[in-house]
């Protein structure tokens, strides 16, 4: 039986393979196109995914197709702006991986299409949907930790040749930024627990002595400062020339008790040991790997909204765009080796 909303996906390599299966999961959506600048077997990647899929190297003539309801962008990051731009004025909703794009400009021009179109869009911020960050964000929202005036969250991810992305990652019109490539997640789930607009940054970059990660060509460490607009402060790492185990720290401090990745303490909790931890249960964020992110609770969030005429809960385009405003000012912080103010990102 057919769903209701046919998506296309937009670049066919590691990430549109667990797209695909989230996608299809869901109970109101399901794959039938696949665009790629390479040719792809049709059969072949129907029984593969288990939905009848159509081939197409033309994205003009896929977008053009009346029977397509929502594109899913996988593509390079240097793409998803002309091809964002493009689905929104054929009218599809857009799914959309991260960073939106590389370039400032570009994100504005993608604001410009998705407004003026009303199409709605899912940004992949896809940690704010994980286990640990839905908890994470109960705990403060019940006021177990009182009002956050600190917090940092941290993305350590060594990105060598070992891993998949390295390939081209390692390029700066591909890759960006520390922020941009991969720590944005990290930047992104402190914007959502801190629950406040940052005022000014400050962010500094390295890079590692290590040989593997001399291909790289912009910094691979930044360290950001964060001042926001209640007066409350926050630190962001992102590190992706590190050699250790995969690593998404998070310490939120509170006026009445702490956060430290999946344990608590709280005064407002009578009993409880002031000289140990409680642990939180839930799914700590502990890969890099794709098949392990939670695309599936989240694109049925995205389906349901467009069912409802709503935006994306949690991850929408305005949510995102917040988020890569941040990461704009904290890019032009360390470049420029001074604080940047939030007020000298333009919005339009």
């Amino acid at each position: 039986m057919s769903k209701k909303y046919n998506v296309a996906v937009i670049g066919y390599g590691w990430a549109a393979t667990a797209h695909i299966a989230a996608i299809n999961a869901t109970s109101n959506a399901q794959v039938t196109a696949v665009w790629s600048s390479r040719p792809l077997d049709a059969g072949e990647l129907s029984s593969k995914h288990g939905s009848r899929i159509s081939v197409y190297t033309d994205l003009a003539t896929m977008l053009a197709n009346p029977d397509i309801h929502a594109v899913d962008i996988t593509s390079y990051p240097n793409q998803h702006a002309a091809q964002f731009i493009a689905a929104a004025q054929n009218g599809k909703h857009i799914i959309v991986e991260k960073p939106l794009a590389i370039e400032w400009s570009e994100i504005l021009a993608m604001k410009k299409a998705a407004e003026s179109s009303g199409v709605k869009v899912c940004v992949c911020f896809e940690c704010r949907w994980s286990s640990q960050f839905v908890a994470t964000k109960a705990v403060i929202d019940q006021g177990l930790v009182g009002a956050l005036h600190y917090g940092e969250i941290d993305y350590y991810h060594g990105i060598g040749p070992w891993y998949g992305q390295y390939r081209w990652n390692t390029k700066k019109e591909l890759g960006g930024s520390a922020l941009l490539t991969a720590g944005c997640h990290a930047l992104d789930a402190l914007l959502l627990c801190m629950g406040s607009e940052v005022e000014e940054v400050t962010s500094y970059a390295a890079q590692s002595a290590n040989p593997i990660f001399t291909a790289y060509e912009y910094p691979t460490t930044a360290t950001t400062l964060l001042r926001f607009k209640n007066g409350a402060v926050g630190k962001n790492a992102a590190v992706v020339d590190c050699l250790q185990p995969y690593y998404f720290h998070t310490h939120l401090v509170g006026s009445e008790g702490s956060i430290l990745d999946n344990k608590f303490h709280s005064q407002k909790i009578a009993g409880l040991n002031k000289s140990a931890w409680s642990s939180l249960s839930m799914k700590m964020l502990d890969s890099g790997d794709v098949s392990d992110h939670p695309y599936q609770s989240q694109f049925q969030a995205f389906f349901d909204a467009l069912e409802q005429g709503n935006d994306m809960p949690l991850t929408s385009f305005a949510q995102a765009f917040a988020t890569h405003r941040v990461i704009a000012a904290a890019d032009k912080s360390a470049a420029e080796k001074r604080t940047v103010k939030l007020s000298e990102i333009a919005t339009a």
